[in-house]
């Protein structure tokens, strides 16, 4: 097998053009989190049913990743290992982003959601896998944080452009048959060209690497089918290494938290800011766009943060600087919910936009140190379940407890979300338990 060694050293410049993919993957994730949830409120769901209705993305991914990791792995096509998937990927991605905002009916958007997300998860993990594979152990910090960093940049302006379009003249109340306003159309559409284009461009720019003959024979060793690879998927949860196992803890109330906040944010400033929970109300077109802004600015933040944690997280360890932005992040939501002043929005999304960008890069820094490198794309596939499995908690229980448990007030929901967020915090600071070389887990040699 290749040795990390005989891998090129790549300079910023060739790691930004590998990761240019992100900007268009995540500009979807973007579109999604800002704009689903009022999507079916326009076409008439109520806020209760919402974690239902965005099953697609936990269930894909629940799916889809592990499968397409460990497929990945086994791959050796005269395309690469992983490009394959990520072309796939960016078909189903974009043709799902144009026809969303066209969604006539609830049954239509979830069905577009559904390839939206199939799309996007199956791009996602060999994503992940081709930085570890096409980089040094030294660059694993400089080359996950650089995705983070494009996550902040793709998700800010995903976020800003519906308010673009309005500045530059677009009525933030036009509407077509189905209460879906064309700003929104036009963003999914952007988002569609992006989602295609930038991957194409970091697969044509930084290709893979050539499988070495050791590569080939292993693979060529393997057994084929989908029952070996439902096989080596079992093999590797039974075999997952320690510092893996305790990251599912964190997992668990981090991701819960993400998800509620990105289901009821909207919601909570539209009560907040604007006094009302009409979703077809020019009050709650002002909150969607609202959020929008706020939601480019925490994502600036985001971006700007990523790249001031490269050094961080060699110094401190990726593990105790990840506990300390998730503090800011719990902090931020908390308060959130208590601010009836639209410009005061901006100050707790700052610790959001700090927590966003380390959970896009911190986790994956711990990860790939954890993992052996000719199963990174299963692990990083099971890794998903780890974020997926929390969503799929959420939606299975948010219904039940929005009502009961936090009086049907979106508030409340966020509230929820910054304990949820300290109670990951402490769960990721047990990660920092020394392993037998005496070195703390997360940091950058195992």
């Amino acid at each position: 097998m290749r040795s990390p060694e005989s891998k090129p050293h790549l300079s910023l410049a060739r790691i930004l053009e590998m990761n240019l993919g992100f900007l268009g993957l995540q500009f979807s994730f973007g579109l999604q989190q800002g704009n689903m949830a009022p999507i079916y409120s326009y076409l008439g769901a109520s806020e209760a049913s919402l974690p239902l209705l965005q099953l697609a993305g936990p269930m894909t991914g629940l799916l889809i990743q592990p499968l397409i990791g460990a497929l990945s792995d086994r791959t050796d096509s005269r395309w690469g290992r992983r490009t394959p998937y990520f072309l796939f990927g960016a078909v189903l991605c974009a043709f799902g982003l144009f026809f969303m905002p066209l969604s006539h009916s609830i049954l239509m958007a979830v069905s577009m959601l559904w390839i939206l997300d199939a799309g996007n998860n199956i791009t996602m993990e060999p994503y992940r896998a081709y930085v570890s594979d096409r980089l040094n152990e030294d660059q694993h910090e400089i080359g996950f944080l650089t995705q983070s960093a494009f996550t902040g940049l793709a998700q800010m302006l995903a976020f800003l452009t519906p308010s673009l379009l309005v500045w530059a003249g677009m009525n933030q109340d036009w509407v077509d048959a189905h209460n879906i306003p064309y700003t929104a159309r036009i963003a999914f559409m952007i988002g569609a060209v992006l989602s295609f284009s930038t991957i194409l461009w970091s697969i044509r720019r930084v290709p893979e690497l050539p499988l070495s003959l050791a590569e080939r024979t292993r693979i060529a060793a393997k057994p084929k089918g989908l029952a070996a690879t439902l096989k080596e998927i079992g093999s590797a949860i039974r075999d997952m290494p320690p510092a893996m196992r305790r990251l599912a803890v964190m997992s668990l109330f981090q991701w819960y938290a993400m998800a509620a906040y990105w289901a009821y944010v909207i919601y909570s400033i539209g009560r907040s800011v604007y006094g009302t929970e009409v979703a077809t109300s020019s009050g709650f077109h002002s909150a969607v766009l609202t959020n929008g802004v706020m939601a480019a600015f925490y994502n600036g933040v985001a971006f700007v943060a990523a790249f001031a944690m490269v050094p961080l997280a060699k110094r401190l360890g990726a593990a105790s600087l990840h506990a300390l932005c998730l503090v800011l992040a719990g902090i931020g939501m908390m308060w959130l919910p208590h601010i009836t002043d639209k410009a005061l929005l901006f100050v707790p999304a700052i610790g959001i936009g700090i927590g966003w960008a380390s959970i896009m890069g911190n986790p994956y820094v711990i990860l790939a140190g954890a993992i052996p490198a000719e199963r990174t794309g299963v692990y990083m596939g099971i890794f998903n379940m780890m974020i997926v499995i929390p969503m799929l908690v959420f939606a299975a229980t948010m219904p039940f407890c929005y009502g009961p448990l936090l009086n049907g007030d979106p508030r409340n929901v966020l509230t929820l979300c910054g304990i949820l967020m300290l109670c990951a915090a402490i769960a990721v600071w047990t990660v920092r338990e020394r392993n037998g070389e005496g070195l703390p887990v997360g940091s950058t040699r195992f």
